[in-house]
Order: C-alpha cells, then structure tokens, then sequence
C-alpha cells in the first residue's frame, strides 16, 4: 500500500481480534471502535469518505459516495436491532458505498450490487479480518500470490463467473457483490445473501420514469457534496453525454467536460460531442486533440501504481494519469464516467435464447433481422437456440475450449453468442501450464454445481457485465483517487443498476432505435439534438496508432517478461504476435491488456521469480496450433511446482 491509498479494515468485536488490531493500528490513521470500545474500523480515508451513526450500542457506517448525514443515518439505525436489519437503515440511499454494522458484538459488512465497492477479507490468527482492498490484506497476513489465480486473469480480468470472488493472493477471499460478510465475537464468519438481482418484468416505458429517477439520484450524489466543481467524460456518446446535462442541472456544481479526440476522422463521437458542448454553455469544456493526448499503452514502463489487482486498465494508464492531472488542476474533486450504461441499456444476442420461448413470433422477427444485418447463416443459429446446456455445463464446454480462434475470428460460419457466455479464449502466448491452469479452475466451478447469476441467459450475462465493467471502474477509481480524483459511475450505483435490470429484457433493444429505456428516460432532460444518435464509434484506428507508436516500448516491457520467469507467458509467441505486420484490435487487444495488467501487477510486487503453484504436467496432448512455452520456463516451473494450485 502507498501511502495515498484509501482503505479501511473491519474487526471482529471480541479478544480474537486483538492480535489484528495491534498490527492495523500501527499501518492505520484512523480509526473508529465498537460499542465495547475495541477497535472496529481502522484504515486510510479522506475526509468525508466515511459517514458514521450511533444508536445505544449499536454501530452503522456507510463508507464511500452518498450524500447521508450522521444525524440520517441515526435515525434509520433506531429501530435496527440484529446485523441482519441493517439494510433497513440505508434503504434507498443514493450512492456507491459499502455498509458496515456493529449490533450485538456481531459485525457485517458488504459492498455495492454492481461490484464497485468489495468486500475481502482473510484469516489472521484466530479471527477473519475484513478489508476493502486486497493487498491490505495480503500484507497483513504476508501471502504470496496465487498462480493458477493470476492464470485466470490472463483469460479475463476480473476471472470469469464464478471465479470472480477468487482473490490473486492466496488465503485472501472475496465476497460476491450479492453477500454480506457477517463475522462473530469469536472471529468465525459465514457470508450471507443481501440483494437478488430483480427479476426483469418491468415494461419499458415503466422502466424508463425508474431509471431517470435513478440516474438522478446517482448523479444527484455526484454533485451533493457542498457543490464545488465536479468533471465529467463527454465522448459525444449517449452515455456520457447523459451525465454532462444531468450535472449541469445541479446549480450549485461548477462542471468541467473532458473529451478524448479521435484519430480517425471517420469517428462520429467528435461531432456529437462539439454538438453536445454547444448545449452545455456554462461548462469548461477541455478537449485533448491528437497532439495533447497520450497514446493507449504509452508510458507503461514508468508505472508502479497498479490499481490494486491485475485489471485492464493498463492501456490507458497514462490518459488516467493526465485525466487526473487536469481535471485536479481545474478543481474537481471528482469525475464521472459512463461506464455501465452498454452493459444495462443494450440486451446482449444471448437473451434470444430466452425470448424465443416466452415470445417465438416476435423472436423470430427479430433474428431475422439480425441475419440479415451480419449475414448470420441460418442451422448455426438454429442449433445455438435449440441448446439446452445447464450454466455448469456450459462452464465445462468451455473449459475445453480455451485455445484455438474464437469462432468469430474463425472465419468459418458461426452462430451469435446465445450461451451462458462470451467464451473467451487464452492468449496464444499464455503457456500449456498457463491454459491447463486456467482449464481445472473452470472445471472445478463447473463440477461445484455453481447457479447462474439469474435465471434468462440474457439476465445473467447483463450482470456479468456490469460486474466485469465495475471491476475496472474500481480499479481506476483507484488510481485516480491516488492524486485527490474520485472516479464514479453514476450508471453502475446500486439504484441505477436494480432499475435497468426491472426492464423486460427484450425491450432493452427496439427495432432501429439505439438504447431505447436510456433515450425515453433521458427524453425531459436531453434535447433532441443529443437524443437523436444511434450510433457508437470505433475505436480500431486508436489501437493501431498506438500499437505502431509504443510497440517498441512494449516490447522492452516484456524483455525479461516476470510472466515468463514464473511460467505463465511464452515470451518469444508474444514478441511474434506483436510484431505481426497485420494486428487484428478483435484478437490481439483484450489479450494484450489482461497480460499487460498482470505482467505490470507482478513486476511491482517484485515477484517475477518462478513460482510454485501452477500444476506442472506433461505437455503431450495439448490443442494443436497453441504455442507452447519456452523450454526454460516451463522447466524452472516444473522444477519449482508443489502441486499447490487450488
């Protein structure tokens, strides 16, 4: 941890406690103490960050952005009685926030529904400590990280469900977004449920008077704080767009805009944008043209801030490190982003399995259409709509896929994703150990008989997104907070989120409109020159700008690769693919920014030794065309494994 980080701890109230405490007291500058008097909540926050109530010997905290009073909150805590009622204290509080309780001696905790604020906690001696970071944690308790965790993160970052609650470092667990963490006097704790993804029934037009409350509230939370100034991303797309005129409603916040120029002259964002700007007069608008704005995966050798996890922020930590220098120079205290919003207002292809047998008339049309559009050949379509796989058995299927061309990269006629999920596939430079890793991981979730996070395969892939996508906010949230910047999703607050989830479905997309529910919520707020869009740029040119630019810089960055050392990456396949004369932003670019984050995550931890961990096997057998991995490597992996992966 640096000393900019923001994190707090939670501890039992009871003796076991005791030997946590003394250690987090001597890392810790503030701290807060049950009823009893031991130590509670200890950590590393700004002013403002966290809001604490009492009511006789009971305890309440709501710690992150929400505009609640002590004297609110008090209020709300008077007629709670067990750990299990705190919900009752902060019903319809607006915000991103986590809650902690102290009733009775017992203690609960837990983070947001989206996944922005987590819950991690780890055994030290006798009693489970639970913290908001996970390298808190980790040096508390001086773990070692986890190979076969930090294989997973090659795949996906975050790991896919439902290996999402598992921790990079080992003895150190996460609670899912869902789970409250409740721990005794004793130290002992069980998780239990405290939020259920709503079931989608809402019709849209219902749906959208729920949102534009919602959102409201959320951005309302942005711009509570005493006003001051407060910036905002303004792409020129509707998402942030949405943000920039619910902001500027707020008379007592000054708004500063940031915009990104595109490289590519054939990106709409630019003009949508400059429209957008026109209707925002009272704003500062600040725009980084080419000549200004850094590069994607430029500077990368210079950081050591790492986000606290290995995440896909890597390729832009440098605009994250401008953004943060501008928008602080300018005053803001905090910065929105639209993050959310793809991932809530638009129904990924997979609800057609859903929907085909709740309304098969109007399904029928609508993959027709479809087709029609991406040329999506009919018997691939048919038999994707006629599988009838469990969620596990989806987990297993693709388990045994994970090397090989994605089929949409294939070339060959494939059907729309409506599975259970993306199956994403290993980098082609992640190593046999690497992949095979990465494969028992997803067969043992698969074998445990895990649920799927809802019951429509649609459902649950929105929230799977959500999640992934809150992951990365918190990542960024915290390495802009490292420099006085607070980075929020208004669309990813918990009221945002169970208000776009209500919404049937299906009716998250309509028949030539772009991202119906948002535009109908946003109708009395934006005008028609901004709701008019129905399009989304790309951003294809920018990748390859920058790979041209930085490839140089990235590949000295993996000269001596700590992936490689601990047999995870086969540096030489790696060179290959980047310095391949036609690189594809479809294949090569979420590969590259799950290496890029774990090679960097490893390299600041100093950890780029061969590590044991990793199940060392034979190499016979592995999928053709998959490379393997350098000789040396996987030698000194083999010579150091203890067969130890979990």
């Amino acid at each position: 941890m640096t000393a900019a980080d923001t994190w707090f701890a939670v501890l039992p109230d009871g003796d076991a406690a005791l030997p946590a405490a003394q250690e987090l007291r001597r890392r810790a500058a503030r701290s807060i103490t049950h009823a009893s008097g031991r130590l509670w909540l200890v950590g590393d926050w700004p002013d403002g960050w966290v809001t604490a109530a009492e009511a006789g010997p009971a305890r309440l905290a709501v710690i992150g952005r929400c505009p609640v009073t002590a004297d609110g909150l008090a209020v709300g805590l008077q007629h709670v009685r067990r750990v299990d009622e705190m919900e009752q204290a902060v019903r319809g509080l607006a915000g991103s926030f986590y809650v902690v309780a102290s009733i009775g001696h017992r203690v609960a905790v837990r983070g947001s529904a989206s996944g922005v604020r987590q819950v991690h906690h780890a055994r030290v001696g006798e009693a489970t400590v639970a913290a908001s970071t996970t390298d808190a944690l980790a040096a508390l308790t001086g773990a070692r990280y986890d190979e076969q965790a930090l294989a997973l993160r090659l795949l996906s970052a975050p790991p896919p469900y439902p290996l999402d609650a598992r921790s990079v470092w080992r003895g150190v667990e996460t609670v899912r977004p869902h789970d409250c963490l409740v721990i005794e006097p004793d130290g002992r704790a069980r998780t239990r449920r405290w939020w259920t993804v709503p079931e989608p029934e809402l019709p849209a037009a219902e749906g959208a008077h729920a949102v534009r409350r919602a959102l409201e509230a959320a951005v309302g939370s942005c711009t509570a704080a005493a006003g001051g100034t407060i910036s905002a991303d303004l792409s020129g797309g509707m998402d942030s767009t949405s943000l920039c005129f619910l902001a500027a409603r707020d008379d007592k916040a000054r708004l500063v805009t940031m915009r990104w120029a595109s490289r590519d002259a054939g990106n709409d964002d630019t003009a949508w944008a400059e429209r957008a700007m026109t209707e925002l007069p009272a704003a500062e608008h600040v725009v980084a043209d080419g000549d200004r704005a850094p590069f994607w995966y430029s500077g990368l050798t210079d950081v050591t801030d790492t986000g606290g996890e290995p995440g896909p922020w890597a390729r832009d930590a440098a605009r994250i490190s401008a953004l943060t220098q501008w928008m602080t120079e300018r005053g803001s205290r905090l910065h929105m982003t639209g993050g959310g919003a793809d991932e809530l207002f638009t129904a990924l292809p997979h609800h057609l399995h859903d929907y085909i047998r709740s309304h098969p008339l109007a399904a029928l049309a609508r993959l027709r259409r479809q087709r029609a559009a991406f040329r999506e050949p009919l018997w691939p379509v048919l038999r994707a709509l006629a599988d009838r796989s469990t969620f596990n058995q989806w987990l297993a299927t693709w388990a045994d896929g994970l090397t090989g061309p994605h089929p949409s990269l294939s070339g060959k006629a494939h059907a729309p994703p409506l599975s259970w999920g993306d199956e994403l596939r290993m980098p082609v430079w992640a190593t046999p150990d690497a992949v095979r890793a990465a494969r028992d991981a997803l067969r043992e979730a698969a074998g445990a008989d895990a649920e799927p996070l809802a019951r429509q395969r649609g459902q649950h892939m929105a929230l799977v997104c959500v999640r992934a996508g809150a992951f990365g906010v918190a990542c960024t949230d915290r390495l802009t907070a490292a420099g006085g910047l607070e980075y929020a999703a208004p669309f990813l607050d918990d009221g945002v989120v169970e208000a776009a989830l209500s919404v049937r479905v299906a009716e998250r997309n309509a028949p030539g409109r772009y991202k119906p529910v948002l535009v109908d919520a946003l109708r009395p707020i934006l005008t028609a020159g901004v709701l008019d869009r129905s399009t989304k740029g790309d951003y294809s040119t920018e990748f390859h700008h920058a790979v041209r630019r930085n490839r140089a810089e990235l590949l000295d960055l993996f000269d001596g690769s700590a992936l490689a050392r601990a047999g995870l990456i086969d540096e030489t396949a790696f060179r290959a693919e980047l310095l391949a004369v036609h690189l594809s932003p479809h294949r090569l670019a979420s590969a590259l920014d799950t290496t890029l984050g774990c090679e960097i995550w490893l390299r600041a931890r100093g950890q780029g030794a061969a590590r044991t961990g990793v199940p060392a096997h034979d190499q016979a057998g592995d999928e053709e065309g998959h490379r393997d991995g350098t000789a040396a490597g996987t030698a000194r992996l083999r010579a150091a494994g203890d067969g130890g992966s979990r």
